[in-house]
C-alpha cells in the first residue's frame, strides 16, 4: 500500500512485532501480516484448511507453522495501492515465494540464540512461542535459517528497538 513496500521479516522474536508498533508511533504505514494477512492453508495450492485436530498433535507446532501463509491476493492489492509513501510488511509467511518479489526491500531481523532464549521465556503461553514445542521449532528455524529469504539486508535487531528502526529507515530509498 505504498509507493515503496518493504518487507520485515525474521524467526519468532526476532522483534518483527516490536518493530512494526515502532513503526507506527513514528506514523509510517505498517500492514501486520500475522494479523491482517495470514490463515491456515495449503502451501502448494493456497486453499484454506482447517486446522482444528492439529491443534493437539504432537507435531501441531509444526503443523500450524509449515501452513501460515499470507493471502497473496491481498498482499498485492495492497502494494497496488499508492496511498502511503512508505509501507511495511512485518511478519512472516510459507508462501513468501508467491509475493516476495513485489516488495522494493527485505528486512531480516537477526538475533543470537541467547536473545531469542531470552525472548521466548518472557512468552505467555497463549502466544506463538510460549510452549516447549512451539520453542524447540523456532530454536531449530534459528538455528538452520531454513524460512528467511535468500536475499534482504540484514539488522541487528538486538540493539535497541529506537536503533533496530532507525537502522531499517536509513536504508529506505
Amino acid at each position: 500500500m505504498g509507493v515503496k513496500n518493504y518487507l520485515i521479516e525474521g524467526v519468532s522474536g526476532a522483534g518483527k512485532t516490536s518493530v512494526a508498533e515502532e513503526l507506527q508511533r513514528r506514523g509510517h504505514h505498517v500492514v501486520h501480516g500475522d494479523r491482517e494477512l495470514a490463515y491456515v492453508g495449503d502451501p502448494a495450492t493456497g486453499e484454506p484448511l482447517d486446522r482444528r485436530g492439529h491443534e493437539r498433535a504432537a507435531d501441531s507446532a509444526s503443523w500450524i507453522h509449515e501452513h501460515h501463509l499470507w493471502r497473496v491476493d491481498k498482499v498485492q492489492a495492497l502494494v497496488a495501492d499508492r496511498g502511503h509513501a512508505l509501507t511495511f510488511f512485518c511478519g512472516g509467511s510459507r508462501n513468501l515465494h508467491r509475493f516476495i518479489d513485489l516488495f522494493d526491500e527485505v528486512f531480516i531481523l537477526e538475533i543470537d540464540r541467547a536473545t531469542l532464549d531470552r525472548r521466548l521465556a518472557a512468552r505467555p503461553p497463549d502466544e506463538f512461542g510460549g510452549r516447549p514445542n512451539e520453542r524447540r521449532l523456532i530454536e531449530r528455524l534459528h538455528a538452520t535459517q531454513e524460512d528467511m529469504p535468500k536475499r534482504g539486508v540484514r539488522i541487528d535487531a538486538t540493539a535497541p528497538l529506537d536503533r533496530v528502526v532507525d537502522a531499517i529507515l536509513e536504508k529506505c530509498t
